[in-house]
């Protein structure tokens, strides 16, 4: 934990030195990174773009097949993802990169924080590397700029999805497509709109235990869809304020195992260079089925040059 936050604080102190008031001048002018590339807009030829995004979500309540909710003891799930899009065509319309996840889990009434201990401990915690998506994000229409799909394909890195009780990650492959469209309301780009869907087909074996550990997925077999709606005010071209709700449902194609539920949250975006932006986020799961009901605090870096 003490490594994790040594890093984000170099990271913010460089971004911090490098901003001017040129910088802002010229933000103000004409609008910034946050308000001008929006995750539907793709970034030109020979730009990089790369996210880190860091999510703990915690839970202490589960919902059962009939959405009747009960205590449970609390579960922590950290997830960090570093996102790398290269961009290859002059008009913006195909960027290529990769997708690394790395999970810290934990179970058993640990505290939330225990995820940052990485101790491996047996049957109790999990850490490590847990999948690797090649991708390729692109344009379809060209008079519709603000509207992309991601192509992913996720390949898990582990041997098993859960180990004496303790849950790491899907153990099975996994074709994404993210569908993302924005919409600025009014002339003074006060507030935008931005709708997100994500669809997860998931194919591999049924999960199957051999007493100890599994082979297989529980969502093998199955069709993910993840639908959300984002509002954003932005006061200053440097800053956003925003408010959303997500979906999650998980359709049976064979796995004989559905599952569903609703979060809703808000966070804030802030521009600090140029090149350099950062947000925060809070999600808290309102309902669901089959399903465990928590609670999620992200932060994330984005650096596009």
């Amino acid at each position: 934990m003490k490594n994790i936050y040594t890093v984000l604080l170099a990271v913010l102190s460089l971004s911090f030195y490098g901003f001017s008031q040129e910088d802002t001048q010229a933000d103000e002018e004409f609008g910034s990174v946050i308000q001008n590339l929006t995750p539907s807009k793709l970034i030109g030829k020979g730009q990089l773009d790369i996210k880190w995004f860091n999510n703990l979500y915690t839970q202490t309540r589960f919902a059962n097949s009939s959405g009747d909710v009960t205590t449970t003891s609390r579960e922590n799930f950290f997830t960090s993802t570093l996102d790398a899009f290269y961009g290859v065509s002059e008009n913006r319309r195909i960027t290529v990169g990769a997708i690394i996840e790395f999970r810290s889990n934990t179970i058993g009434g640990r505290g939330a924080f225990d995820v940052f201990s990485f101790d491996g401990e047996a049957g109790s915690a999990r850490s490590g590397i847990t999948s690797i998506a090649p991708s390729v994000k692109f344009v379809p229409f060209k008079s519709i700029g603000n509207f992309s799909i991601q192509t992913s394909f996720v390949i898990p890195t582990i041997k098993s999805e859960f180990d004496q009780g303790v849950f790491f990650d899907q153990d099975g492959f996994t074709l994404q497509n993210r569908f993302f469209y924005d919409v600025s309301l009014g002339n003074t780009r006060e507030w935008q709109l931005f709708f997100d869907l994500n669809t997860e087909f998931n194919f591999g074996e049924t999960l199957k235990f051999d007493g100890r550990r599994s082979t297989g997925s529980f969502a093998n077999n199955s069709l993910r869809l993840t639908p959300g709606a984002f509002v954003s005010y932005f006061p200053t071209s440097k800053f956003t304020a925003q408010a959303f709700v997500q979906h999650f449902q998980l359709i049976d194609l064979g796995n004989n195992f559905e599952q569903n539920l609703t979060a809703i949250g808000s966070g804030v975006k802030y521009q600090l260079t140029n090149t350099l932006n950062i947000e925060t986020l809070f999600s808290y799961f309102v309902r669901g089925n089959d399903s465990g009901l928590g609670e999620s605090y992200n932060i994330g870096l984005r650096y596009v040059f």
